[in-house]
């Protein structure tokens, strides 16, 4: 069996793949020259793909995979799979029986953390008030609107969303004493840490009830922008939005309205928009066409949720156990169902 890595591998990283598969098992990786060892050039993979039985990838250079003609397995070292939707590579699969599973869950607890990070720095106005000190300025009268830090305590949290993720932040939610509410698929299934399980039809009445709502859902087509002006004018004026899922999955310009006109209190995020071909980015990569990411009742951080320790060895386990499982012909227990996408 050959197991290709679509990332410029360790010998480290090659030799603990090579070492939890049965023996004779080959592991190989591209070599050459790169500016980020997690993207795979096509020019340093070509000659690797066509004997290739797995692949666990990082990213897909495009045209790779349409030439690894003997592929039987596929190990997404992601969460979400909408960038491979949107490649084609999940309809690449359904045609060709390859198995696909990813690595939900390794990373949850980072993520959360960062969404809880973003729901302090909103609500105790950590930036304003660090930069208030920088510069000597001091916030009087005591107790004003403009300066007064909201609470957590009593509070109620909407997350749309409770998988691995959502549920960590609920399990968080709750050591503050916060009433947490949930939006779900199946509403009929209790989540621990939530008090209350909503179906996505009652998503308003989740968005009037909330003070900080976080979203925590997959990029789906069902979920694709989603969240707009209807949604935003549900919720309350006093509540702040926190995104750690996808940036697609809100329409900007209803959020950059509500967030300049006072309809909404504050956003955090750390995942922005993707733009197609022949639209103007945002200069310097991440961020809002529309300056989103620059208001002063934001703050975000972009795509660095999971940048965070013990992250990166969790994530290279986890999918070679997703290999491991199909060579041992066990299901998947981390496979991505290709009809729906997630």
């Amino acid at each position: 069996m050959k197991v290709l890595c679509f990332w410029y591998a360790t010998e480290e990283e090659k030799n603990y793949i090579k070492n939890a598969m049965p023996p004779g098992t080959e592991v190989v990786a591209p070599k050459g020259s790169y500016f980020s060892r997690f993207d795979c050039a096509y020019a340093d993979v070509k000659d690797l793909l066509s004997d290739a039985d797995a692949i666990i990838a990082f990213s897909v250079p495009p045209g790779a995979l349409e030439k690894a003609e003997k592929l039987k397995v596929f190990s997404w070292l992601h969460s979400g799979v909408d960038d491979l939707r949107q490649m084609g590579v999940l309809r690449l699969f359904m045609e060709r029986g390859v198995k696909c599973a990813n690595v939900r869950g390794a990373n949850a607890i980072a993520v959360a953390e960062q969404a809880m990070m973003f729901i302090f720095a909103l609500a105790k106005k950590t930036v304003f008030k660090d930069d208030a000190i920088r510069h000597k300025r001091t916030l009087f009268p005591l107790y004003a609107d403009e300066y007064r830090s909201t609470m957590l305590d009593g509070r109620t949290l909407g997350l749309v969303g409770v998988g691995e993720i959502g549920g960590r932040i609920a399990k968080y939610a709750k050591g503050f004493d916060m009433r947490v509410v949930g939006v779900r698929r199946n509403k009929g299934q209790a989540v621990e840490h939530v008090d209350e399980v909503y179906g996505l039809d009652d998503l308003h009445q989740v968005l009037r009830q909330s003070d900080y709502v976080v979203l925590a859902a997959p990029n789906t087509p069902e979920t694709h922008q989603f969240f707009g002006r209807a949604e935003l004018e549900a919720m309350k004026p006093s509540a702040f939005l926190v995104n750690i899922a996808r940036g697609m999955l809100i329409q900007e310009k209803a959020l950059y309205e509500a967030l300049t006109s006072g309809r909404l209190r504050g956003f955090g995020s750390d995942c922005w928009w993707n733009y197609p071909f022949g639209t103007a980015f945002p200069a310097g990569g991440g961020g809002s066409r529309l300056g989103i990411h620059r208001l002063p009742n934001v703050v975000g951080s972009d795509d660095q949720s999971a940048n965070a320790d013990d992250v990166l060895v969790r994530l290279i386990e986890w999918g070679t156990q997703n290999i491991l499982e199909f060579v041992n012909r066990k299901p998947l227990s981390r496979e991505v169902r290709l009809d729906l996408g997630y």
